[in-house]
């Protein structure tokens, strides 16, 4: 555990990630993406076509070229997205000292929740206090955390006492780590445009989060502010991610625009597309591209070899001069502090 065990009266503190495979093979590739996919938040359709989808298209095709993909991200120690995640943790048990005990649980994979719930609850900590750590509210991420995490905690013959955070988009800790890494990469690299590219979602379930059931992807201006109706809607939550950095990195509004990367299948899927919008920049001059992701706070498959590598490679094939990969807050200094103040601030007020 990141923190000594035995301390009487703790509390516990509960970091979850989405999740990686245990390895960069077509193996436990398909594994990892037979639990992800299996989730009926993810592929939110009736069982038998989830089924038929995942077991006659996806997991034959797709795992053997997301394990090559993988491949080209792999470190020594592991997948990115494990690796800073371990850091953030490590960083936050520090820096919250005695009194907390701090795990990581993966959504899907390992370190897994149950076994982090298992240990905290070993620990006989007082309570745990669960972060999911996705910027913004969806039902197929933080939804899903959260899920199966009160699940498994239900499942004990005596559940633990939990409280949650919520997502945090345009929380200045989170915009404030950003900025400090974005900043000085892109007064050195001086780019033509920067590009701030979140993770999809297909539009059925951003309608979902629609409290009125009218506004959102209703108009073209539906993401311009946030209020009652969209409050829970990732898109609109993304979009406020980027006009609060570009405030925060002091950036043209006209230099920056916003786009959504990883879509999957047919459906139709929240816009505009980043794969769509490379030619468009470089349609209109930009020969030097910035992109940050701010959907994902630790490195992982999506940034480094979505965007790193092919991204990369795609802007150049367009005749761009040099694409710019602006690391995520991963286990950035400022990054661990402010978890760790918002966790503490929790437990101070005993949420």
């Amino acid at each position: 555990m990141p923190n000594p065990t035995g301390v009487k009266n703790a509390t516990g503190i509960l970091l979850i990630q989405l999740g990686t495979p245990d390895a960069p093979r077509t193996r436990e590739v398909r594994r990892y993406l037979r639990e992800f996919l299996s989730d009926p938040r993810v592929l939110d359709m009736p069982a038998l076509g989830r089924a038929l989808l995942l077991y006659g298209a996806i997991l034959p095709f797709r795992s053997p070229r997301s394990a090559k993909a993988y491949q080209k991200v792999w470190t020594e120690a592991g997948s990115p997205l494990l690796v800073h995640s371990r850091a953030l943790t490590d960083g936050v048990a520090k820096e919250l000292g005695d009194g907390f005990l701090v795990e990581l649980g993966m959504r899907y994979g390992e370190p897994s929740l149950e076994g982090a719930l298992d240990r905290l609850a070993s620990a006989e900590v007082e309570r745990i206090i669960v972060l999911p750590l996705f910027p913004h509210e969806a039902g197929s991420s933080s939804g899903s955390a959260l899920q199966r995490t009160f699940e498994l905690a239900g499942k004990r013959w005596d559940p633990p006492a939990l409280s949650t955070l919520g997502p945090f988009y345009d929380d200045p800790g989170f915009i404030g780590a950003a900025a400090e890494i974005a900043g000085p990469l892109l007064e050195e690299f001086a780019p033509d445009h920067v590009l701030l590219s979140y993770h999809g979602l297909p539009e059925r379930q951003v309608r979902r989060s629609d409290a009125t059931g009218g506004h959102c992807l209703a108009s073209d201006t539906c993401c311009d502010a946030m209020g009652e109706a969209n409050r829970h809607c990732y898109r609109a939550q993304c979009y406020a991610t980027s006009r609060a950095l570009t405030a925060a990195l002091g950036l043209d509004a006209d230099r920056v625009s916003t786009s959504f990367q990883s879509r999957l299948g047919r459906t139709p899927w929240i816009q505009p597309f980043t794969d769509h919008r490379l030619p468009e920049l470089a349609a209109d001059g930009v020969r030097r591209l910035a992109v940050l992701c701010p959907s994902f706070v630790a490195d992982c498959l999506e940034t480094v070899e979505e965007i790193g590598i092919r991204g990369l490679a795609q802007w150049r094939e367009l005749g761009g001069d040099d694409l710019l990969l602006v690391p995520c807050v991963n286990a950035q200094p400022s990054w661990v502090r402010s978890v760790a103040e918002k966790l503490r601030g929790a437990a101070q007020l005993g949420l």
